[in-house]
């Protein structure tokens, strides 16, 4: 039987976020520079949106690039800038034959003008697409999300534009870079890793958390479906009991 068979389409996450790790790891193993690896890996985004598209997942969010990948050696960022580029352009077409919205969170501002040029432009071209919304985070930093927010309801509060006593958690929800999404259900993280490394920190207060040995150039379909599976498999409390749930 495939896995897949084994998955109820109507408890599927709402929102299922991965932090794609283990590239470098992957290029190593085979003898080739870390930027092989971030080649392979885009095979690897291609088979897991599809693999959501073809679920009914409604929401895909990518840990693509955070705010300290910065600094790393300055070859690997110009190449990562590159292959985002030449990743959106190609991945157009898939896109929209799967009916799929591209968004994006982050520091945009911090990214070359290029690749800020292309984001905008499948962003905009892809906007009327509503089967899926796809959310790439660049030059993320969930920190840095927090600080804004703080700092902008603090403004805010100050200008008499919000109430102090008004303040809850919809208010900080709807300030955040993913103000038009639900919370995360399911987090996965490749490469055997158990970080969460600065990802989506207030998005996945009651996220099941999903860690897999598999570095994410291997990472296919089918272990899409293992996550999900496992995931479904969970019971989830959000601080009741099962009594109270049963």
């Amino acid at each position: 039987m495939d896995r897949k068979d084994l998955i109820n389409r109507k408890k599927l996450p709402r929102h299922i976020a991965i932090i794609m790790d283990g590239n470098g790891r992957w290029a190593k193993l085979r003898g080739k520079l870390r930027v092989f690896g971030h080649e392979n890996g885009a095979k690897s985004v291609r088979e897991v949106v599809e693999g959501c598209a073809e679920l009914g997942v409604k929401n895909l969010t990518l840990y693509a690039f955070s705010t300290e990948n910065w600094k790393r050696p300055k070859l690997e960022v110009e190449t990562l800038m590159k292959l985002l580029i030449t990743s959106l352009r190609k991945e157009m077409k898939t896109l929209h034959d799967n009916n799929i919205r591209l968004n994006s969170i982050g520091n945009l501002e911090a990214l070359p003008a290029n690749a800020r040029t292309e984001l905008k432009e499948v962003i905009e071209k892809t906007k009327d697409n509503s089967q899926m919304t796809l959310t790439i985070a660049l030059s993320y930093g969930a920190r840095e999300e927090l600080k804004n927010t703080f700092i902008e309801l603090c403004t805010k509060v100050k200008n008499n534009i919000i109430s102090l006593e008004n303040i809850d958690e919809s208010i900080i929800n709807a300030h955040l870079y993913t103000y038009d999404l639900p919370d995360v259900d399911l987090l996965i993280r490749t490469s055997g890793e158990h970080r969460i490394s600065n990802f989506l920190l207030w998005q996945i207060a009651y996220a099941e958390l999903y860690f897999t040995d598999i570095l994410w150039p291997d990472f296919r379909k089918k272990d899409l479906h293992d996550a999900i599976i496992n995931y479904q498999n969970r019971e989830r409390r959000f601080g009741k009991t099962s009594e109270q749930l049963n």
